[in-house]
């Protein structure tokens, strides 16, 4: 499929087919996640795969789900991108960066977290490009609370959403839709904020 034939059909998928992904292209999905950039070649990241309804349900757990979410449990597969702070912190820690310590501070924002969504936007376009839906959407840390003890992840890793990936089924658009992308001219700023887009 052409890129920006990818990018245009990428969306949020909220019903799947239980049928699974082939292993091949799982596999591309994963590989594909570390073709994205990171801050210093850290690459603070660890993706928890989940397979098929027993592993899925250690995600989804007991509780009763919502109407709009009983066709996302449905995908045959859920990934966790995990970011990893302390990776970063050691990494420019190293004598080619010249930073002699770890302090947060020196970080403008949380590369940590940014690189990992990088990572997982390759997964999402990935997946468009294999035929299949997927949808990211955040983990609550009361939930978090729970479930990452329960899939043995370090303490100092974070999630910073979840993925579900699978063959899309039937679902009904998204209500957020409506509100409609926002055009160029609202979000390009040339030379200045406020300045119009050519």
């Amino acid at each position: 499929m052409e890129f920006q034939d990818v990018v245009r059909r990428r969306r949020m998928v909220r019903n799947f087919s239980p049928d699974p992904v082939p292993p091949e292209v799982l596999e591309r999905v994963l590989s594909n996640a570390l073709r994205a950039p990171s801050a210093g070649f850290s690459q603070g990241w660890a993706f928890i795969v989940l397979e098929g309804p027993e592993q899925t349900r250690l995600f989804w757990g007991d509780q009763p789900l919502g109407r709009r979410w009983q066709g996302v449990a449905r995908a045959p597969v859920i990934i966790i991108p995990l970011s990893n702070r302390e990776i970063y912190l050691d990494r420019y820690a190293e004598p080619d960066k010249g930073w002699t310590d770890r302090d947060v501070g020196r970080w403008p924002v949380p590369y940590w977290h940014i690189d990992t969504g990088m990572a997982s936007l390759l997964m999402l376009l990935t997946a468009v490009d294999a035929g299949l839906g997927a949808l990211f959407f955040g983990v609550p840390s009361e939930r978090w609370a729970e479930m990452g003890p329960r899939l043995e992840v370090p303490g100092d890793y974070t999630p910073i959403g979840a993925i579900a990936f699978g063959h899309p089924a039937p679902d009904e658009p998204s209500p957020s839709l409506e509100r409609g992308r926002r055009p160029l001219a609202e979000v390009v700023h040339r030379g200045r904020f406020g300045a119009p887009p050519r």
